[in-house]
This record gives structure tokens, C-alpha cells and sequence, in this order.
């Protein structure tokens, strides 16, 4: 039986069509992976589904009832609820305040029934194998506690379908086990999810069947168990895609950046030495200190001890800015939090960081920013109607690209990328690769921190593999697997302290 069924949706935006003609069918009691490359419209049709648009035309049947263009909180209320990659969450209240924000339990006279809350929600999180402390703050909360916190929300509030919006991209693999294992455990009680990802092993270790969108139309729907990961990855993007390794060896230059014995905040006595037109791949579990590594060495964070050498000459009194001027750049994780300037145009996004270090000539002259600006256009391929829209308009993709930029008219030379295809599209993932390699070739020397081990293959002369905050291990491109880089990351074969190459 269907918990949901979307017909016909369509939708526009200041008449441009996002949604034409979509249909979605869910069943009681399994997880749907909605699938598509960035601005394929799924986060708009979720919207719909959530209250937050109404659909221009079409109709929405969930439970049995005729629930089209509702409101956010008549969608709630027939037991819909949006987990939101971005989570919905007060980091200053406490746990159960936010459990019951704009629901509280009250007396007659007004007051809050504050322990029969903090044990409502205990008991909940019992049911669901949660270990949660109702009393304190959310900003107390790891990523995946506060991930659990809101599936926990929704099912305290009788939620029958639960959306999923990149629910893993910063959690560990023990902590996507543990929101694995409590998926099924509610599936098996009756509960739908729509699943949206960009990780294929996951899509198939979670999901029961999917529906891809391509472009604001439906394309195609059945079980998982009825496709490979490289069909359905053909159907996303519209071509048969590749998965073939795209890695190119070129020559290389003298070292252009040392850290020698250096320690910060979650990392310690970290040896590296770095070519000219090197991509060095850096990875390990989350929490081992690979992202404090890279941002000490930008001047985000700080360094406790040890030397930094840019092009032989030691960098000292390291900060942002001064790391902006030895022409270092940072391209952090989690994009929207950190790169994304929401309020200014695609334009002013681009020019920013080159004009923060340019205090000769404060003056911004727009023909100039646009000359620029259609060079990197056509450089990086950037999809954008006008450069004049707010930043938020592009996909993710395009949006990781404007940054690339960003650093680029700063004529950095070294680039140093956390994570710099989280939460990407496989197509748009694959044009960051060619790009990084392209930059390679230019010389441009390159660190990338990342999890995904088939990244490295593709892209990396070498791996530095972090266990514990130290590099453990440093691997040639050949040396490049997932069992390899595991192993190491693991600490499940005993090694030395990899030595500086």
C-alpha cells in the first residue's frame, strides 16, 4: 500500500519550470531514495510534499487523504516531517525544548510541565535505542546526536514519513551504522523515508527501491535490487557515466610547502613535504585531524608547535591573512556553513577574498569584476545565467566552482580542499576532478582532505593516511585502496610513524 502518491507536479519559479509533470509513489514500511543531480528538483518536490511551495499544478495523496498545497504544519500534522541536511535545531535549548518548541505541555495556569517533557522525551529515546541526555543543550550535541535528536522529534509527534535530506555527510561509519540500524528498526514498525543521497554504497545498503529526476522530470522509478550502481548513475546524469580513474602522473616541481613536526588542535608531529603541481591527498576517520590540519596550516587555527616553510622560506606569525598573502588558500567543508555568503550575487561571492587582500586599491570596479568573472565563467565551466543572482540560485556543484574562483583571482598557488565535493552530485563531482587535475598541470600544488578513498584514486599523487591525529602512513598513487587506506586509518596492522617524503 502507498503511505504516499505525487501526480503530475509542476512548479515554477519566476516562470522558470523546476518541477514538470513529476510523479512519486512511496510504500508503507520501506525507504525511497530520491535521486538526481543537484537542481534535478528534488528538494523542491519535498517541498511541496512539506508545505513550504505549492505546486502549480498536480496533486499530493498521503494516507489516504487529498493533502495538496497544505501548509507546513497541516503537513505535519498528517504525518509528514522534513529532516533537513541543515538541521532544524536551537543550539541554545535544551534538548527537550527543542523536542517541544512551539509544543510545550502546560498547566492551567501556564506554567511548563518541564518533567513530564524531560521524561516524555526519555522515554522516547529509550524506544528508539537512543542514548540522549534530555537536559542539556543542543549545542552539547555531537553531529549524529543531533541528527538522531530530530528523527527523534519527528516520531515523538507521530511522523509516518520521514524525509531524509543527506542525513550521513558528517557522521562517521560507526554513527551512519548506528542511524542505519534505528532506519530499519522503524521501517519494520510501519515507518516510510524518502532517502535523498549522493552516496551510492549507501543508496543500495539502506534503500528499497528509488525514483531519479533529471532536470524538474521524472525519469525513471523501481527496486533497488533491479540496478547496479553504474545504471543507475547513467540514468542521474543522462549519459553513461565513468567511474574509470581519470589520474594523469605530470612533472612535478621542487617543494613548495614543508610542515615539519607541527602540532595543533587534534593532530600532533605532523612531518610533509609537498611538490610544486602535487595533489596530496589527506584522509583518516572522522575526528583523527585531518580538517584542524589543513586549517592550522591556512591560520584558522593555531599551531601549538613546530615550522611551516612556503617556496624555503619559514612562514611565521601564520593567520588568515597573512596565509592569503603567501597565496595559500582554503576551500572549507561544509560549504553552506562556511563558503556561502547567501545575501551577496554569484558575482560578489566570486570577488570577495581577492578584495579583502587588495587594500591598495579598495575602490571595485564592476566592468573589471566582470571581465574576471567571464574568465573563470568559461575556466571552470560555471553554469550561471546571469552573474548578477544570489548565489543561492546555482546547484552545488556550481556554487563549490564559484569558490574554486573565489581563490583563483587571489593567484593562490596552493589550494588546500576539505572536502571539496561534500554533498555533490556524481556529474558535478567528476567535473571538480578534472578541475583539480587541470589546476595540477597549471602548477597549482593542491592538499585534499576527504573520506572517500575512490576521490583519492582518482585524483591523488599521494595519501597521507591519519590515524589519531598523527600520519601514520604515506602511500604512492598505486598503493591507493580501500582496503589499504583502511587499514591504516584503523590502526589495524601496527605501523611506524610515516617519515616525510
Amino acid at each position: 500500500m502507498n503511505v504516499l502518491e505525487m501526480h503530475n507536479i509542476h512548479k515554477s519559479f519566476v516562470g522558470v519550470p523546476v518541477l514538470k509533470g513529476v510523479d512519486l509513489a512511496v510504500k508503507q514500511g520501506e525507504v525511497h531514495a530520491l535521486l538526481g543531480e543537484n537542481g534535478a528538483g528534488k528538494s523542491t518536490l519535498m517541498n511541496i510534499l512539506a508545505g513550504v511551495h505549492s505546486a502549480d499544478d498536480g496533486q499530493v495523496i498521503f494516507d489516504g487523504n487529498d493533502i495538496t498545497n497544505c501548509t507546513i504544519a497541516e503537513s505535519e500534522e498528517a504525518g509528514v516531517a522534513f529532516v533537513h541536511q541543515e538541521l532544524n535545531l536551537f543550539d541554545d535549548l535544551k534538548v527537550f525544548e527543542n523536542i517541544f518548541f512551539n509544543k510545550e505541555l502546560v498547566t492551567k495556569t501556564g506554567r511548563l510541565r518541564k518533567r513530564e517533557m524531560i521524561q516524555n522525551c526519555e522515554d522516547v529515546f529509550q524506544d528508539l535505542g537512543v542514548v540522549i541526555d534530555s537536559t542539556v543543550t543542543v549545542d552539547c550535541l555531537s553531529a549524529s546526536e543531533k541528527q538522531l535528536l530530530e528523527i527523534a522529534k519527528a516520531i515523538f509527534f507521530e511522523a509516518k514519513l520521514l524525509i531524509l535530506d543527506e542525513p550521513t555527510t558528517a557522521l562517521s561509519n560507526e554513527e551512519i551504522d548506528h542511524l542505519f540500524d534505528l532506519i530499519n528498526k522503524l521501517k519494520s514498525e510501519g515507518k516510510s523515508f524518502v532517502f535523498i543521497s549522493h552516496k551510492m554504497p549507501e543508496i543500495f545498503r539502506i534503500s528499497d527501491s528509488y525514483t531519479v529526476l533529471r532536470n524538474g522530470e521524472f525519469i525513471q522509478t523501481g527496486k533497488i535490487s533491479d540496478v547496479s550502481a553504474q545504471e543507475l548513475t547513467s540514468v542521474m546524469v543522462g549519459s553513461l557515466f565513468s567511474t574509470a580513474e581519470i589520474y594523469k602522473p605530470r612533472k612535478m616541481g621542487n617543494d613548495i610547502l614543508s610542515v615539519q613536526n607541527v602540532s595543533g588542535p587534534g593532530f600532533e608531529n605532523v612531518s610533509l613535504n609537498i611538490k610544486k603541481g602535487e595533489i596530496v591527498g589527506i584522509t583518516g576517520l572522522q575526528g583523527s585531524g585531518t580538517s584542524e590540519f589543513l586549517r592550522s596550516v591556512f591560520g584558522e587555527l593555531p599551531i601549538f608547535e613546530g615550522d611551516v616553510y612556503v617556496d624555503g622560506k619559514k612562514f611565521s606569525h601564520i593567520n588568515i591573512r597573512n596565509a592569503m598573502r603567501k597565496r595559500i588558500a582554503l576551500l572549507p567543508a561544509n560549504r553552506r556553513e562556511n563558503s556561502v555568503i547567501p545575501d551577496m550575487s554569484i558575482l560578489e561571492n566570486m570577488y570577495i577574498s581577492e578584495h579583502e587582500i587588495s587594500r591598495k586599491n579598495p575602490i571595485i570596479r564592476m566592468d573589471h569584476e566582470l571581465e574576471k568573472y567571464e574568465i573563470q565563467k568559461q575556466r571552470l565551466d560555471i553554469k550561471a545565467l546571469t552573474p548578477h543572482n544570489l548565489i543561492l540560485s546555482l546547484s552545488g556543484g556550481n556554487q563549490q566552482k564559484v569558490f574554486f574562483a573565489r581563490w583563483l583571482n587571489t593567484d593562490a598557488d596552493i589550494l588546500l580542499l576539505d572536502n571539496p565535493t561534500q554533498g555533490i552530485d556524481v556529474g558535478a563531482k567528476a567535473e571538480i576532478y578534472k578541475l583539480i587535475l587541470q589546476l595540477a598541470e597549471e602548477g597549482k600544488t593542491i592538499l585534499v582532505n576527504t573520506q572517500e578513498i575512490p576521490e583519492l584514486q582518482r585524483i591523488a599523487d599521494r595519501c597521507a593516511v591519519f590515524y589519531s591525529g598523527k600520519i601514520v602512513k604515506i602511500l604512492s598513487h598505486d598503493e591507493i585502496t580501500e582496503h589499504t587506506v583502511m587499514q591504516y586509518a584503523t590502526n589495524a596492522i601496527e605501523v611506524e610513524e610515516a617519515k616525510p617524503v
